[in-house]
């Protein structure tokens, strides 16, 4: 792995002088990272792909700059992207605090307390390096069933993932989701919130990477929490605390995980259809 040649000129022009090391990290499975340190002792973060669409970096640096805007959760701060790459700061990840699911919890619910009066964003972004629209749209049923489960449903079928019926129980479900998931107000959301994506800053803080942000319903963004590893009670008890949640909410997060396991689907394949077929049975 070599630093691209925009990198070490920024570093050197920044004053930061020459890169001096670039030391893989593991973690990431659409994108390589490394540790990037210079001649004069300085660290920063790097993302690599050489596949990704050439915006991808672009739109990831736009949304870390939305939840730094925010203030209520640590973010890194990104410094210079390309097609290929996005140069971030080093957290130097250090030992989480004793009260890091707390300070999480009501974080994030600070976060979603940021609300706009439309669902969607400036512009549209990946999850992971599957493409996320994000048209402004009044209402949250609409966004949430057109542009979230109706667009990865339509790619899984052309990718020959799923099958006409199960098409035909995502819209199912869709037509439904006025009955199944109340009224909430679009709030910012990092929007690809799993443990994975939940670090911590030098001082163990909670600190936040690798964002999908939109804006979306809270409880969406709770239900990603829940998949691949999941957050302990004391994030979920901190965060009701702040900002009470409506009754059922947590009877609703395998609905909005659908999004979530269908763009797994279309990135992995078929080791996670059963687990959307399993949802789809569900609620269809």
């Amino acid at each position: 792995m070599n630093a691209p040649q925009a990198v070490v000129d920024w570093c050197r022009e920044a004053g930061y002088g020459e890169v001096a090391g670039l030391k893989p990290v593991g973690g990431g499975c659409i994108n390589s990272g490394a540790r990037l340190t210079t001649s004069k002792g300085q660290s920063f973060f790097l993302k690599q792909n050489s596949s990704a669409p050439k915006d991808m970096f672009e739109r990831e640096q736009e949304g870390l700059s939305s939840l730094a805007e925010a203030g209520s959760l640590r973010v890194p701060q990104a410094y210079l992207c390309g097609p290929d790459f996005l140069l971030l700061e080093d957290l130097d990840p250090g030992q989480p605090s004793k009260s890091y699911w707390e300070d999480f919890g009501r974080g994030l619910a600070a976060l979603h307390a940021r609300t706009s009066d439309r669902f969607g964003f400036d512009h549209d972004n990946y999850l992971g390096s599957t493409p996320q629209p994000n048209p402004w749209t009044d209402d949250g049923h609409t966004f949430f069933g057109e542009h979230r489960l109706r667009f990865q449903a339509r790619l899984a079928r052309h990718k020959r993932w799923l099958e006409d019926r199960d098409v035909a129980n995502i819209d199912a479900i869709i037509r439904r989701l006025p009955e199944l998931v109340p009224e909430q107000p679009a709030s910012l959301l990092h929007g690809d919130l799993w443990s994975g994506n939940a670090t911590s800053g030098a001082s163990g803080e909670p600190a936040l990477i690798d964002p999908a942000a939109h804006y979306g319903w809270a409880e969406a963004e709770l239900g990603m929490t829940v998949l691949f590893g999941g957050f302990p009670s004391a994030f979920y008890s901190a965060y009701e605390e702040a900002r009470p949640l409506e009754s059922g909410w947590r009877d609703r997060l395998n609905l909005y995980n659908l999004y979530h396991l269908l763009n797994h689907l279309n990135l992995f394949g078929t080791t996670y259809l059963d687990q959307v077929r399993f949802v789809i049975q569900r609620f269809a």
